[in-house]
């Protein structure tokens, strides 16, 4: 009877919330119809159906409203996957080896399996050269199923279209010049920002020639090795566009030169390779050079693209998505308040997320960190209360919650009003702690331990290198922005990375 009527007041209170909201209500409630109903049989207590109703419903409906505040974090039950679309992992920082110093072991196992353990389970490697290429089809091979690779020219190493260059590129060369990692992205001493490149290189037709046939055979032969229960690693041409940011490691008449050889190959090749693209700082070449090579819509491109580590404008980013394009989403994407509207702007049917790592680390300083604080502020309160709620459901079930005391009887009231009275808590002495028991709580979520990399020890993670495993940031920052669940953003980046790059989803 009692049981029968608080079913028909409460459940009505939240029949049009969402159902992650419900199900939080369900338990809530059950442990208030339990945890009274011991109560009462207990103690024989005289309360009134309004009262025990009122004193469910308000702390509920309470909890409900808050549920409801809160449904953009990760619901219980949902585990979230992930594919991170770009992450260098060619790079030697993921080998220990830091500006060509060797400065701690090779870790590059625990980086793929930290990314595991978050459920990224999909990496897709990054090359920017043909050494970087080659290299991380090695890793691939270490990692099937796990680690996929594209393979390209980065804007930042074309140079090696200058007839003048002297690095070798075909498989036989040595590790010399700028067609070594260390070389493109942590040289010894970097070019002046403000110093860029004179656009006075001249372009040697034979040379591009070359280039081009030793990239086409890296693709055909790596695509050759796939079969259909063993699909080939290599999934997308690239990393390869334009950067007018960067014009002090190659100048923009390079630049626009290799993206246009590397686009024509692109339409040649049969079938076609998805592009796996870069633009920064130069739209408008970036949009022609595209349209050129396969159409005003881009209409003879068949395997779509994506535009990863955007940065760019609301319209740009319009232009881009119109033309069928996706785009791809890191820690760079969140800098400044206007980079934080665009990313409310991606249609979730165009959306990819990636960290770009050991880069693109999402930072303190960016607008984007605010959104983070209070996305993992919710997510701990909700594991606290369901840790709690799971508790005192274990304790009901096998009937050893503690016993109660007088103080614990609910009392009633001319008004019908139920009070609680508690027993006062004795003061206990404070203990002295050590500084490091003193240590603030991070603000945001650490699942793993964050070193130095001179502190670094196996497991550890190091300060400033981004992983696979912080994707779950990007995720999350992208849901606060948007309003929308976590599980939307993953779910719909998912099935969109999947889609442009086939042979994901297969193994």
């Amino acid at each position: 009877m009692l049981v029968g009527h608080l079913e028909t007041k409460i459940l009505p209170l939240w029949s049009g919330l969402r159902p992650s909201t419900s199900a939080y209500l369900r338990v809530s409630i059950t442990a208030h119809k339990r945890a009274s109903t011991v109560s009462l049989h207990h103690y024989h207590h005289p309360l009134t159906i309004p009262a025990l109703a009122r004193m469910a419903s308000s702390s509920i409906v309470a909890q409900a409203r808050d549920a409801e505040a809160e449904s953009n974090v990760t619901p219980t039950g949902y585990k979230p996957r992930y594919i991170d679309i770009g992450i260098n992992l060619a790079d030697p920082i993921f080998r220990g080896v830091y500006n060509g110093k060797q400065r701690h072991d090779d870790d590059l196992a625990g980086v793929v399996g930290r990314a595991r353990q978050v459920g990224c389970t999909k990496l897709i490697v990054t090359g920017s050269s043909f050494k970087s290429s080659k290299d991380a089809l090695t890793i691939a091979k270490q990692y099937p199923g796990t680690v996929y690779t594209t393979a390209g020219i980065h804007p930042c190493s074309s140079s090696i279209f200058d007839a003048s260059h002297p690095s070798s590129h075909n498989s036989n060369a040595s590790n010399q010049g700028d067609d070594t990692e260390e070389a493109e992205h942590t040289p010894a001493c970097d070019p002046d920002p403000d110093a860029p490149i004179p656009d006075n290189q001249i372009v040697d037709p034979a040379k591009t020639a070359d280039i081009i046939a030793s990239l086409r055979t890296l693709i055909t032969t790596s695509s050759s090795e796939g079969d259909g229960s063993n699909p080939s690693p290599l999934v997308a041409l690239g990393e390869f566009g334009l950067d007018y940011d960067r014009l002090h490691y190659c100048s923009r008449t390079l630049q626009l030169h290799s993206f246009s050889a590397q686009l024509s190959l692109a339409a040649e090749l049969s079938p076609q390779l998805p592009l796996f693209l870069h633009s920064r700082a130069a739209h408008h070449d970036f949009v022609a050079c595209l349209q050129h090579a396969f159409g005003p819509r881009l209409e003879r491109l068949e395997r779509g693209g994506v535009v990863h580590s955007f940065t760019g404008t609301v319209d740009e980013m319009t232009e881009l998505m119109d033309l069928g394009l996706y785009i791809g989403l890191n820690g760079c994407s969140f800098k400044t308040a206007e980079n934080c509207e665009v990313v409310k702007a991606v249609r979730l049917d165009r959306l990819m997320i990636e960290t770009d790592g050991p880069w693109c680390e999402v930072r303190p300083t960016h607008e984007g960190w605010k959104y983070l604080v209070n996305m993992d502020k919710k997510e701990r309160q909700v594991e606290i209360e369901a840790q709690a709620q799971a508790q005192v459901q274990t304790n009901v079930d096998s009937g050893t919650e503690t016993p109660k005391t007088d103080s614990d009887v609910p009392t009633e009231n001319s008004n019908g009003d139920v009070k609680r009275r508690f027993p006062k808590k004795s003061k206990q002495p404070q203990q002295q702690s050590s500084k490091k028991s003193q240590k603030k709580e991070s603000e945001v979520i650490e699942r793993f331990k964050t070193v130095k990399k001179e502190k670094w020890v196996e497991g550890a993670m190091v300060k400033g290198r981004n992983e696979p495993c912080l994707i779950d940031r990007v995720a999350k920052i992208v849901a606060a922005i948007k309003g929308v669940t976590v599980e939307e953003v993953c779910e719909a980046a998912w099935a969109n990375t999947t889609k442009v790059f086939r042979g994901l989803d297969d193994s």
